[in-house]
């Protein structure tokens, strides 16, 4: 069966006319003979909405007892029943009566859609959880009914029934929204200009990105890949280096230039993970471009300008601002760059070059070079060297009567020079040296031998071989600064990182080895520590080491298993294996080992930090308990003895009434005592970890009314509603029962007078859920944690209610039996305990 379709009239404010709109449309599709019914509609008592609902066929509504009153309710059974092809439902995130077969009125609206049927419902801006708390912000009312977004944005159709602030308040003036007792309050309060502006711009922001959602789906379902300027959306690319702050101003300002376009900065990182640019940057970066509004991304692919692309395309922007390249002139000759090969690629997104300080400066490049060439070009001019002569000089054989020595001696430089930039000077001493020697025997007269009978040959080619050697020479010295430059950078890069890695508190030593392993390339680093202080006199003993923290394979347990090690202090060591480490290198691993040392201390002293807390916290239990139970222990006490002192006394002859009066005082305060000592213990069990439960089938219908007649007189201010045909739990029936009299007996303390509290409970999937509800003043929510801490009444000093130990040791039995105790609100005013416990599929072994 296909699920029902969904559709939804979003209010800006109550009063809009959200219901009208959904009644609108009923009675346009009953016109076009639409099997139609209404589920649920509140009119709230106005006159053209109740015309409306007139001849439209209803559904009964279901009615519940809930504290002494008759309620209705949408009849989710009945309308399946009905099985009609649309059905009203208004109010979306209304909450139901406890009792209900759902907690909000979306779910029973989702058990309609799930049988096939089309729903119609309504709900304002407010109710939307993600919205929610702004809205307070704004009005100052907090929404108790609310709905998931995800409800409304998985909705078919969302359609925005607005209205102007001034017309809004013209319909309340004129009595159309509330009665004429309530309208001035409502003006002057939550229906203010400031207020309905605000929440009429919540309400259109909201569907516009249900509309961007809806569009992007449609792009992606139809396989369309060219930007649609539905809405401009300005993507910067941030390549981690110091432009980038001027980048994300410039297009922040571009996206000003259009109201309400989307700023989005996009990094992209190398397929192998690193990261590129300095992190301090991008951090820095991020920040500025979440300040102005934006979101940042970061995508990996090889191909930067195709990655860029793709990202901006796939977020269908409109604009891409890029910043002018830091390469130079020399480097832009062989490679057009990711700018211009990015704007030739762009298509419909216009593209803006933005030019900075840092343009044309060059890019730095933090990998360190280990040697003044590369393997591959230092083979590669070795083989021109031996192949490339010999066919030069086969080359220029047969045209050796049409060309002078000088020609040919130049054209043989011109090799030695490109063997040179190729390879480097020991390739080019050999090309030189070589090519001296062909000269001489195929181009010098006499032809064909290793003489030379004219002085000034001998002194040409004597040049050609010192001028090729002085070449060779100066490009290897060239190639040398440039690898000694490329260090120094690479190491200035990488402290700056380590830097950064320190300010943002990154410290932690497992993080801090594995950036230091990755650097340089090893196979394994390992932070050892002496273990015992080194005898001067017994040189023969070994030393002992234990690893305080490594990465990579397998660690060093001592110095000597290193490559390199570092000395910290008299007991510290930082090891690397995987390959000796350079002079050079050793500088920039002391700054590693010296922050490892850092490391270590500061996570030393957050263990001793955690290990003094339990002791700080034991030593506020034992002052609050002190505190708590300083009244609480001597009034059960001294009652009992006063009680007893008077029964023994010989000077006072007691009526019956009254020795029993006495005794009475004595058994009621002897149990407050007994029940006080079995709190304390059982808290005391429960925090060391030795407390006893025994697990088993558990019948809730049995359980309930045990734990109310433990109440005592307060027992007929409870009311229970608990189904036979509730599956069993699993749990502890003895600290099940004893949890239950806690929280109703705390319920009833804190209910007004007159007022009862109600236990209820509900089959949810695997769990059961039991609820004692009551109508009191209730806890805010930013407490509801800490209202299970011990010895503590959230403010209450007069210690006459217990030593609030209650609801702490309410949580942990239900904890120590598998379930969990949340507070939740009362719909209309007060405090809900929720307990859930797992469904008992199977014997349990105790």
């Amino acid at each position: 069966m296909a699920r029902g379709r969904l559709r939804v009239y979003l209010g800006a404010a109550p009063g809009v006319g959200k219901t009208y709109a959904m009644l609108s449309e009923g009675r346009r599709a009953l016109g076009r003979g639409r099997d139609l019914v209404v589920g649920f509609v509140e009119t709230h008592n106005r006159p053209r909405t109740a015309e409306l609902l007139a001849d439209m066929e209803l559904i009964p509504r279901q009615s519940l007892l809930y504290r002494g009153s008759s309620f209705t309710e949408l009849d989710v059974d009945a309308v399946i029943a009905r099985a009609p092809k649309i059905v009203l439902v208004d109010e979306l995130a209304h909450t139901n009566v406890p009792g209900s077969r759902n907690v909000k009125r979306w779910q029973d609206i989702d058990e309609i859609l799930d049988a096939g049927i089309d729903v119609i419902s309504t709900v304002n801006i407010q109710h939307l959880e993600s919205v929610n708390d702004v809205v307070q912000e704004i009005t100052g009312i907090p929404q108790r009914e609310t709905v998931p977004d995800e409800v409304v944005r998985r909705a078919d159709q969302v359609e925005l029934v607005d209205m102007s602030p001034d017309a809004l308040r013209r319909r309340m003036a004129h009595g159309n929204i509330y009665t004429p007792e309530k309208v001035d309050a409502a003006l002057s309060n939550y229906f203010r200009v400031g207020n309905l502006t605000a929440l009429r711009e919540l309400a259109l922001l909201w569907v516009a990105g249900k509309v961007d959602d809806q569009l992007d789906r449609y792009r992606a379902e139809h396989g369309i890949s060219q930007t649609w300027e539905a809405r401009e959306r300005v993507v910067v690319a941030l390549t981690g280096g110091p432009e980038g702050d001027t980048l994300v101003r410039r297009a922040a300002r571009v996206a000003a230039r259009t109201k309400g376009a989307d700023l989005l900065a996009v990094h992209v990182t190398s397929a192998d993970g690193l990261a590129g640019g300095d992190p301090a940057n991008l951090a820095r970066q991020r920040t500025l471009v979440e300040s102005l509004g934006g979101t940042y991304h970061q995508v990996v692919g090889d191909d930067i300008p195709r990655a860029l692309l793709d990202f901006a395309r796939g977020v269908n922007a409109t604009q891409l601002v890029l910043g002018a390249s830091r390469r130079g002139r020399f480097a832009q000759m062989f490679s057009r760059g990711v700018g211009v090969e990015t704007t030739a690629l762009s298509g419909s997104i216009d593209v803006h070059m933005i030019t900075h300080e840092e343009a044309k400066k060059g890019r730095r490049r933090p990998q360190r070079s280990r040697a003044a060439l590369t393997r591959k070009r230092r083979v590669a001019g070795w083989v021109l060297s031996v192949v490339g002569m010999p066919l030069l000089t086969a080359i220029f054989w047969p045209f050796r009567d049409d060309l002078s020595l000088p020609s040919e001696i130049l054209l043989f430089l011109c090799m030695v020079i490109g063997v040179a930039l190729m390879g480097g000077m020991w390739p080019a001493i050999t090309a030189a040296i070589g090519g001296s020697l062909l000269l001489n025997y195929y181009f010098t007269p006499p032809v064909g031998q290793f003489t030379i009978s004219d002085p000034e040959n001998l002194f040409a080619l004597a040049v050609f071989l010192v001028v090729a050697v002085a070449v060779s020479w100066i490009v290897d010295l060239a190639a040398r600064r440039t690898r000694e430059a490329a260090n120094a950078t690479a190491d200035a890069e990488v402290l700056s990182t380590l830097a950064g890695h320190v300010l943002r508190g990154e410290a932690a030593l497992p993080s801090l080895l594995a950036r230091m392993r990755e650097t340089f390339g090893l196979a394994s680093v390992t932070l050892l520590e002496r273990i015992g202080e080194p005898s001067p006199d017994d040189q023969s003993e070994p030393e002992s080491w234990r690893i305080i923290a490594t990465t990579g394979a397998t660690p060093c347990t001592n110095p000597a298993m290193a490559d390199t090690d570092i000395v910290i202090d008299e007991s510290l060591v930082l090891t690397a294996k995987g390959r000796l480490m350079e002079a050079a290198d050793r500088q920039v691993l002391e700054a590693f080992a010296a922050e490892a040392a850092v490391a270590l201390r500061q996570q030393r002293l957050q263990e001793e930090a955690r290990q003094a807390r339990p002791l700080a916290e034991a030593d506020r239990m034992r002052t609050a308990l002190l505190a708590a139970v300083s009244h609480d222990l001597r009034t059960p006490l001294a009652s009992a003895k006063a009680a007893v002192d008077s029964l023994r006394s010989t000077e006072i002859v007691w009526s019956d009434e009254d020795r029993g009066e006495l005794l009475a005082t004595a058994e009621e305060s002897l149990t407050k005592l007994g029940r006080l000592v079995a709190n304390l213990l059982d808290m005391s069990r429960l925090q060391a970890g030795v407390l006893g439960v025994a697990l088993q089938q558990v019948a809730l219908e049995e359980i309930v009314p045990r734990a109310v007649d433990d109440l005592g007189p307060l027992r007929e201010r409870v009311e229970g509603d608990i189904s036979v045909e509730l599956p069993e739990i699993t749990a502890d029936p003895a600290l099940l029962e004893r949890v239950l009299s806690n929280l109703m007996s705390n319920a009833v303390r804190y209910s007004p007078p007159g007022q009862g509290v109600l236990v209820t409970a509900s089959s949810h999937g695997e769990h059961v859920e039991i609820r004692v509800i009551d109508r009191g003043p209730g806890i805010p929510p930013e407490a509801h944690d800490r209202v299970f801490l011990p010895f503590q009444r959230l403010g209450d000093r007069d210690n006459h209610t217990g030593v609030g130990l209650g609801l702490a040791l309410s949580r942990g039995l239900t904890e120590a039996m598998g379930g969990t105790l949340d507070p939740d609100e009362t719909p209309g005013g007060g405090l809900t305990m929720i307990l859930t416990f797992p469904i008992c599929s199977k014997p349990v072994t105790t």
